[in-house]
This record gives C-alpha cells, sequence and structure tokens, in this order.
C-alpha cells in the first residue's frame, strides 16, 4: 500500500536538502519509509549520528504501521496496553492539531485509506455506503498511561500524517541534550537546530514553488501535496482522504508548513491541504511561523 510518505519519494521530496561540502558527516537513510538524512559538524558526529539513528529505529518500532509496533499491535486488537511515553505524547499532539484544524487531521482515517487502496486497486471506487460503514472519529480514541482504546470495533490509526515530524523533533532533541546547538535533521520532515556547517540558516529548497528556498533556524518544515500520490491511473484521486466526508480531497495543489516543531508543522500541512485560506489562518496561529499555499 502506497502511504503518505512513500509519496514524498515519488514526489522526490518536495523539500530538497542542501549539499554541504564542508560538512564533518552527513547520514542518509530510510525513516518510516521516507528518505532521511542528517547534517552535522561536530568532531564526534559520526558518533553523535550513529546514536541518532538508533533513536530513530526505536521511534519507528512505535509508530510503523509495516513492521510489527506498538501501533500495528493497537490496530490489530483494538487495544494497547502500557504504550510507550512517545506514544502517549504523539497521541496528545494529534488531539490538538484535530482541534485546530476542525477535524481535517484525523489519524483514524487509516480504515478509510484502506478501502480507498482495495477498491482502487480492483478498478472500483468506494461506495457512499461503504464509507458510511466506516468506524472512523478521534473522540473515538482513547489513551491513558494505561492504555490506549478504541472505543468502537474495527477502528485503527494511522500516523504516517504526523509521526515523521515527531521523530525529527525528537532525533533534534537528543541532539540539544548532547550539546549539539547547529544540526539539520530531515526523517521525512525537516527540523533546523541553529545554523549550516557555513554559518548561514540552512537553505531548504521548496519543490514546485519556482526554486523558493526557505531559510530554516531553529525551525521545522513540512511540505504535504495532495496529488503527490493517488489512487486512480488517471491521477485525479488525491491520497489525501478528507476525514470529514470520507471522500478525496484537496484545495491546494501544495501546502508547505514551517513552525516550532515539525509535528506540528507535519501534522498541519496535511490537514492544510483540505480547508480554504480562512480556515487555515484561524488554525495556523499558535507556533507556526509561515504558510506558503500553492494553487
Amino acid at each position: 500500500m502506497t502511504t503518505r510518505r512513500r509519496f514524498l519519494t515519488i514526489l522526490a521530496g518536495a523539500a530538497v536538502l542542501p549539499t554541504l561540502a564542508n560538512a564533518a558527516a552527513s547520514w542518509r537513510g530510510i525513516a518510516l519509509g521516507a528518505n532521511a538524512q542528517i547534517i552535522l559538524d561536530h568532531p564526534n558526529a559520526d558518533v553523535l549520528i550513529a546514536k541518532a539513528v538508533t533513536e530513530i529505529s526505536r521511534l519507528e518500532a512505535l509508530f510503523s504501521l509495516h513492521q510489527d509496533s506498538q501501533l500495528t499491535r493497537l490496530n490489530a486488537a483494538g487495544r494497547l496496553a502500557d504504550p510507550a511515553p512517545e506514544m502517549l505524547e504523539l497521541l496528545s499532539i494529534c488531539s490538538t492539531v484535530n482541534a485546530r484544524t476542525g477535524g481535517a487531521f484525523d489519524p483514524t482515517i487509516q480504515p478509510l485509506w484502506a478501502l480507498y487502496a482495495e477498491r482502487f486497486s480492483a478498478g472500483n471506487t468506494p461506495s457512499a455506503a461503504e464509507i458510511a460503514a466506516l468506524n472512523t472519529g478521534w473522540q473515538h480514541v482513547q489513551f491513558s498511561p494505561a492504555e490506549v482504546r478504541f472505543a468502537k470495533p474495527d477502528m485503527a490509526l494511522t500516523l504516517n500524517g504526523i509521526a515523521q515530524g515527531f521523530i525529527a523533533d525528537k532525533v533534534a532533541a537528543f541532539f540539544r541534550a548532547e550539546g549539539i546547538e547547529n544540526v539539520l535533521v530531515n526523517t521525512g520532515e525537516i527540523m533546523a537546530l541553529g545554523v549550516a556547517p557555513d554559518g548561514n540558516a540552512w537553505p531548504v529548497t521548496i519543490a514546485n514553488a519556482g526554486g523558493q528556498i526557505a531559510l530554516l533556524s531553529n525551525a521545522a518544515m513540512a511540505t504535504s501535496a495532495p496529488l503527490g500520490t493517488v489512487f486512480d491511473p488517471a491521477g485525479r484521486v488525491s491520497h489525501i482522504l478528507d476525514p470529514r466526508t470520507g471522500l478525496a480531497g484537496g484545495q491546494w495543489g501544495q501546502v508547505s508548513v514551517t513552525a516550532t516543531s515539525a509535528a506540528l508543522a507535519d501534522g498541519l500541512s496535511t490537514a492544510f491541504c483540505l480547508m480554504d485560506e480562512a480556515e487555515i489562518q484561524a488554525a495556523g496561529q499558535s507556533g507556526v511561523l509561515d504558510i506558503m499555499t500553492i494553487a
């Protein structure tokens, strides 16, 4: 199944990171199915990056939809006992973004995604009755330090619209705890601490924006494009599904959000694709530094 993160690979990256020849170390790999990169100029860069990659793997084991993880166990059983602190933290962030966007961001759309993928793979489209029969809705997710539970049967979560950003935040926090002030972390979404090795803000080229470059310093950026991945051969049915209607949606060709955290930028960039300008402005205040929409 194609996920939102696979779309970033297909799109060749909505944000293109710089190649900095004077960086002491640059790691490239995969995080939750997306191209990942860390750039660090430090005498112990190799050791620090190795620890950061271990942290990425640990967090991936919580949120992955494609390996045995806390998320897949939750989806299979409808409950998860003793969730990791990071799972609870991310679910709390999901609640915040869900409320800020009026439900446009809702991780319970996983059954809806699965329905679309199954029907379009068979050459059909989901019927209104099939969509209406699904149990979705963030209000039906209950979580506490003791457990995470779905209040209705046959529910499932996808955290693909926010987990990459959350992991970028956590890896950046790891570097901060190690006393690192300047590092760029890309786990499918970008978190930039301090400055690049040349002493300037980290330059990130935004795809499909006429070569525009975002200069990031102690800031995060995420980009979503509804037609970056599609369900149908004609390329008209967006991979971003509107949880409020059950329909494939997208009012914008592309949305980039710069924010104080990558998780916030990640979740909002997805939801903003489904929202009009007035709704975006109403939701995009606290923690948001910049919003770029492309029609």
